[in-house]
């Protein structure tokens, strides 16, 4: 009965886990800048949960829709920005007008600042009863989404006119559904933000870093790094494409491309 009842809770748990849908990392990058977002459904719980990253220095903009047009524009006008005044949801009145819409998103992971990159997490219905001003979701149906981001070109916090197309971008990702194998690494990713950078680089999951050799595009080793704390300075560096070997302390290793400024 006990083997009986293990087996079945697994199956549950499977189930459970494998009933997501996540776009994985999405970067939209304008100048020297960039905004990152991961789109997860819950088919579960209904819910969809956004993982968005950014530039701690300026206010920037995410939407679920891209158009062929100027700014964030375009029906379904759900969009959702970083600025002085936190993160809010709003809907777009026209060019430069960035109304505050009914707050559907709840705070998974407040705000936070590190190495000029402030990262957040929020969660919200999938559908709500605001089809004008809210994209809808549906988890059978959903495969492929485009979206678009403005990122400002002055280092102001305080929401104004953006610039125009010249300070937007689009970007695409496609929903994979998750199973057990996908949450736990997910979990244990080593992930290195900013990218492109000027002055340091941040990791998440930095605990499980042992060290660090960065190397230049030709294949020479530039320095070993030990790291102490979840950042490393890269200010040294010359301008250019470098390769990180991360050496993690359960005796893997990881690799990753840095741009240098």
């Amino acid at each position: 009965m006990k083997k009986l009842l293990s087996s079945i809770l697994l199956i549950i748990g499977f189930l459970a886990s494998s009933q997501q849908k996540s776009t994985g990392v999405m970067t939209c990058t304008v100048g020297s800048k960039s905004v990152t977002a991961n789109i997860t459904l819950n088919n579960t719980t209904n819910k969809v949960r956004l993982d968005l990253t950014g530039p701690s220095d300026r206010w920037f903009g995410f939407t679920f829709r891209s158009a062929a047009n100027f700014g964030m524009s375009g029906a379904p006008t759900d969009a959702l920005t970083y600025s002085s005044a936190g993160f809010v949801d709003r809907n777009l009145g026209g060019i430069g007008v960035y109304n505050t819409d009914t707050q559907d998103w709840t705070v998974i992971s407040a705000p936070t600042v590190s190495g000029g990159i402030v990262s957040m997490a929020y969660e919200r219905n999938m559908t709500t009863g605001d089809g004008v001003n809210d994209y809808q979701f549906d988890y059978a149906s959903a495969s492929n989404i485009t979206t678009k981001c403005v990122i400002t070109g002055t280092a102001d916090a305080a929401i104004a006119p953006h610039g125009g197309a010249a300070n937007t971008t689009v970007t695409s990702g496609t929903f994979g559904v998750l199973g057990i194998n996908d949450h736990e690494a997910e979990s244990k990713a080593i992930k290195m933000y900013p990218n492109p950078a000027k002055e340091t680089v941040s990791f998440k999951n930095f605990d499980r870093i042992k060290s660090i050799g960065i190397y230049e595009s030709t294949g020479r080793k530039v320095k070993t790094v030990k790291i102490d704390g979840e950042s490393i300075s890269v200010a040294d560096l010359k301008s250019g494409n470098y390769y990180l070997e991360i050496s993690l302390k359960d005796g893997s290793a990881s690799y990753q491309q840095l741009i240098k400024e």
